[in-house]
């Protein structure tokens, strides 16, 4: 992926984890608060909540909930405000204990949920009794799932959010095993949805409108035209910072390098290589690499539930 000047750097973000690691022991209570206990982490499992917005002139990226959609669901559904951390699991799930009898909700990627190896539903509230293990499998569809618990992860705040950038290091670590991670107090009646709509790409593959520029001119009208009808595929080495693309490379009309500078979310780069990579939650706040278009934010939450080899299909659209 790409560090904070825009040009490849190393990350422990990609899909098949992190080295990263929280130590705490297994106590079930923080502080005398009700309590989580790790028991299974999975492959990349992460607090988040909103982000942390408006520090970007610092170097510090917004991060938060890749799928915001659905975090925002979750939250509902455990009768939390949509700012509440919750934990987004990453392929394979995860499974923690609970101290205390609470209610929970799991939305994003479908996957099976048990409570102490019994099943129960997804997308809908849950109570899980005090002691016993809450298990979130396997994605059966996307990539992300997330579980919000009534009264939300109170772990301490960095810069206003609870949210892991994988990026910036920002945030708590992600979850280990025998990690203890503190809840709020329940703060309303948890909410009850006779459908949970599931907002991952389509099975014809993942569209995305492209608002062009502001750095398009550097492309030639082929490499531009590529961009709206090339044949692109999810790489493997996508994560939090971006969607990686495998598939024809895009030519450059402009030889050079550009002075780094400012990335948003969604921004379409073009690093050497030629294969664009759109940029999530954890993205570099600048870059040197030019940006042919932008993904509005609102089209993003399919963009972090697309499993690697989905087809990609970039749509230009005016601003």
């Amino acid at each position: 992926m790409t560090g904070t000047d825009g040009r490849p750097a190393g990350t422990d973000a990609h899909l098949s984890g992190t080295d990263n690691r929280t130590t705490a022991t297994d106590r079930g209570t923080a502080g005398g608060a009700p309590a989580l206990t790790v028991v299974r982490p999975g492959a990349l499992t992460t607090v988040q909540d909103l982000g942390r917005p408006g520090h970007a002139h610092l170097g510090v990226g917004r991060s938060g909930a890749l799928d915001r959609p659905a975090h925002e669901l979750a939250n509902r559904l455990a009768g939390n405000p949509p700012g509440h951390a919750t934990l987004e699991t990453t392929v394979d799930g995860c499974a923690v204990r609970t101290a205390a009898a609470v209610t929970v909700a799991v939305t994003g990627a479908p996957c099976p949920v048990r409570v102490d190896g019994r099943p129960v539903a997804w997308g809908a509230p849950v109570r899980v009794p005090a002691g016993a293990v809450l298990d979130v499998g396997r994605a059966v569809g996307g990539l992300r799932s997330y579980v919000a618990f009534a009264g939300g992860l109170a772990v301490p705040p960095v810069l206003g959010s609870r949210s892991r950038d994988l990026l910036s290091g920002l945030g708590p670590e992600p979850l280990a095993a025998g990690a203890v991670l503190p809840l709020g107090a329940p703060c309303g009646p948890p909410a009850h949805a006779d459908a949970v709509p599931w907002a991952g790409p389509p099975a014809g593959g993942l569209v995305l409108p492209v608002v062009p520029g502001p750095r398009d001119d550097w492309f030639t009208p082929a490499a531009l035209r590529t961009l709206a009808r090339g044949a692109f595929r999810v790489a493997a080495a996508s994560n939090r910072i971006g969607l990686r693309t495998e598939g024809p490379a895009l030519e450059r009309a402009a030889d050079g390098e550009l002075p780094s500078e400012g990335m948003v979310l969604g921004a379409v780069q073009v690093p050497p290589d030629g294969r664009p990579v759109v940029f999530l939650a954890d993205h570099p706040t600048t870059g040197g690499y030019p940006v042919v278009g932008v993904v509005p934010e609102a089209e993003l939450a399919a963009a972090a539930q697309a499993v690697p080899g989905t087809p990609v299909r970039f749509v230009p659209v005016r601003g």
